[in-house]
């Protein structure tokens, strides 16, 4: 019995999570959150492997931090995913200069990535179904 109601409320909770999910850019602000924090993490890595090009200090740190923060407002506030996003792939390309070749272009390409996919979601679209099927192109 117990086993029938931890599975049932797993159940609320992932149709919860899908619905939550439904309604926002998802995948293009959890790319975009994932790519500043993997820039900020190639920040800490030893002097051997750290190639800073351009400037150095502050903006190394603050442009994926700035990355960061707009994945996280794209996922939480989607009805302004047009600015965040802009505004993403802008401090992406940043990071080329200031913040190890963006992450050793990982962060750069998660972070583009991101950005465009938050730029060209819909709200209120309908769910794609397969329009074109064999034999009924």
């Amino acid at each position: 019995m117990s086993s029938d109601v931890r599975t049932d409320s797993s159940r609320s909770l992932r149709a919860g999570f899908r619905q939550w999910r439904a309604r926002r850019p998802f995948w293009g602000g959890l790319l975009l959150a994932l790519a500043g924090a993997e820039i900020l993490l190639t920040e800490k890595a030893s002097l051997k492997v750290v190639m800073h090009i351009g400037m150095q200090g502050l903006a190394g740190y603050l442009l994926p931090t700035m990355m960061l923060l707009c994945g996280l407002l794209i996922l939480f506030n989607p009805a302004q995913r047009l600015f965040y996003s802009l505004l993403g792939i802008l401090l992406s390309l940043g990071t080329w200069l200031t913040s190890n070749l963006g992450g050793f272009f990982i962060g750069l390409l998660l972070g583009a990535v991101g950005s465009c996919l938050t730029f060209g979601w819909l709200p209120d679209q309908k769910p794609r179904r397969r329009l074109l099927r064999r034999g009924h192109a």
